[in-house]
């Protein structure tokens, strides 16, 4: 006996797409009252990064306008974000009334509407 040809319309599985952790930027702000040496100890004291980094971070963030420190989760960029503020004036200028600033923005990656 011949067995019969398989006529039915195979049932369409739907597959769940996995979710995955939206990502922000901690986004380090310029300004005038802060020197390279507090940026550079800021960032060392906050998120452990080495000089060179540091002093990297530093260049852009006074070239560019702004830096981005970090890409993580929200809850991560918002500890980080209040540490910033928190870190105090510069000691080194004396107009220097308290921290830099710091912004939070989500990273868009490849696929997400836009």
């Amino acid at each position: 006996m011949t067995p019969k040809p398989n006529t039915e319309t195979p049932e369409l599985i739907e597959v769940e797409k996995p979710q995955f952790e939206s990502l922000y930027h901690l986004v380090l702000l310029d300004d005038d009252q802060h020197t390279y040496d507090y940026v550079i100890e800021m960032l060392a004291s906050i998120f452990g990064y080495g000089p060179a980094k540091a002093w990297a971070l530093a260049r852009v963030v006074d070239a560019q306008g702004q830096a981005i420190l970090q890409t993580a989760s929200k809850e991560r960029c918002q500890d980080n974000q209040q540490r910033i503020h928190s870190y105090g004036a510069d000691s080194r200028i004396p107009t220097s009334l308290g921290s830099m600033s710091a912004i939070i923005e989500k990273a868009f990656m490849p696929g997400d509407a836009g």
